[in-house]
């Protein structure tokens, strides 16, 4: 198997060679879906304890320093995010002439935009709930009239490769930008840049857009709508002012409804102040890469209970230090909540505390990865401490209870959907972000990334 990979791989970008040699102001919403089982209907053990693992593996991925691999919008304009049964949102876009309509995962904590390509692309472990390995929807160059590959010399090559790009293009002849690999929590993915017409809800058509063509993945049933900080990510080739969204509260299913995600160009005249937003700035790595794609905020401190407990929290990993470990950033594409060992033995130790009445079932929490699970005999009686977030500036992000402990069916018990690795110790210096704020914390907030202002506003909001 280890040979037939490359070699399948040379036929699939072959075929993308040969094939390759053969707009007003407007305003974007996108629609964004959950990923994701609900832990009411299906949340049984072994199917959210997989979803924590894939949490914990996902901020493993985040935390690990990996090479990064315009059309611009001018108005505004709303798609659909719809929840989905693995732990995300989904948001389906449009490329080429005529357009063909491609779902893809919704992911601010990384950039490149990528779709499944060509009638021979494979993906290996892809067998998850409700996703058939053998119907993943692929995008068909062959019927696009205006699909490019990109050019090795190309400006746009730079993005995956940076300067390096210089080396990999010897000679003065034209050839394509190198194939890239991309690794993400879970897998990876393989393909050929190409550029490609971009269709947004409105009758929006954004030519020349940069996004990848893959040809193989591993353990990555669909592509990725990158909304990283990084120059190929969406929001940066459109040049976008702003975009935001409000995700609906999970059910791990793959039921169609919908919130929306709103894109606002460099002349909308819809990027007003939403009423009761609060704001806190959008932080730097100092070390840039390669943690600069992500979305940083500064988190001061933790409060737990009706007396607003202070969690005890090392300072130090509160920001990015110069060596860019530590800090917090805001990812879509991670369910549940990471954090460091050093800051999640502070927090489970004053929860505990403050449910001490509570009888605990360690077993289930050796099993299902949650650091805090609770047999509770009846459940109409249950009151769980509250959980507030405080952010630079006095944004304060306080949690419904459905945010961060979830009632386990087939076990009867619940739990808090914060994960950390299983060390109890952990290390005494941060690898990466410290926190990674997933979506499940981020049900039913309207979040808007303020790219022209630098800074992320916070309303907290029933979804719909």
């Amino acid at each position: 198997m280890a040979y037939i990979f490359p070699c399948f791989l040379c036929l699939s970008f072959l075929l993308i060679l040969s094939l390759a040699s053969a707009s007003p102001p407007f305003t974007i919403t996108l629609s964004l879906s959950p990923i994701t089982h609900s832990l009411a209907s299906t949340n049984s053990r072994d199917h959210v304890s997989d979803i924590a693992k894939f949490t914990i593996q996902r901020a493993c991925h985040l935390k690990t320093p990996h090479k990064k691999p315009s059309p611009v919008l001018h108005g505004s304009a709303q798609t659909p995010l719809y929840p989905k049964s693995y732990g995300g949102y989904s948001v389906s876009l449009a490329f080429g002439t005529p357009p063909q309509k491609i779902p893809l995962v919704f992911d601010t904590g990384s950039s490149l935009m990528w779709v499944p390509c060509t009638k021979s692309y494979t993906c290996d472990n892809c067998t998850f709930s409700h996703i058939n390995p053998n119907k993943i929807a692929t995008f068909k160059l062959r019927r696009s009239a205006t699909f490019r590959i990109v050019d090795c010399r190309s400006p746009k090559c730079e993005w995956l490769y940076e300067s390096d790009v210089r080396a990999r293009c010897p000679g003065s002849r034209p050839q394509p930008c190198p194939t890239y690999l991309m690794q993400y929590g879970l897998g990876s993915t393989s393909g050929r840049p190409i550029t490609e017409n971009l269709d947004l809800p409105g009758n929006i058509v954004v030519e020349d857009f940069f996004l990848g063509c893959s040809v193989y993945s591993v353990q990555q049933p669909q592509g990725i709508a990158g909304f990283g900080r990084a120059p190929a990510s969406l929001p940066n080739q459109l040049k976008l002012r702003k975009f935001s969204y409000c995700l609906l509260s999970h059910n791990f299913d793959d039921k169609p409804k919908s919130s929306a995600l709103t894109l606002i160009g460099t002349k909308s005249s819809c990027a007003g102040r939403v009423h009761g937003v609060k704001y806190t700035p959008l932080l730097k790595n100092p070390s840039k890469s390669p943690y600069d794609e992500y979305y940083y905020i500064h988190l001061t401190k933790i409060t737990v209970g009706e007396s607003k407990t202070k969690v005890k929290l090392p300072s130090k990993f509160l920001v990015p230090s110069p060596n860019g470990n530590g800090g917090t950033i805001v990812d879509s594409g991670s369910t549940f909540t990471f954090m460091d060992p050093a800051l999640y033995g502070p927090l489970i130790k004053e929860m505990a505390a403050q449910t001490r009445n509570y009888k605990r079932v360690h077993d289930v929490e050796v099993q299902s990865g949650f650091g805090l699970c609770y047999d509770i005999l009846d459940a109409r009686n249950v009151s769980f401490p509250r959980l507030v977030f405080h952010f630079k500036g006095g944004v304060k992000m306080e949690l419904p209870v459905a945010n961060y402990f979830s009632f386990m069916t087939d076990l009867g018990v619940w739990c808090l959907t914060i994960v950390s690795p299983s060390s109890p110790a952990g290390p005494s210096v941060p690898v990466g972000p410290a926190i990674i704020l997933g979506n499940y914390q981020q049900q039913d907030f309207y979040i808007e990334y303020d790219l022209e202002h630098q800074r992320l506003g916070l309303k907290k909001q029933k979804c719909k």
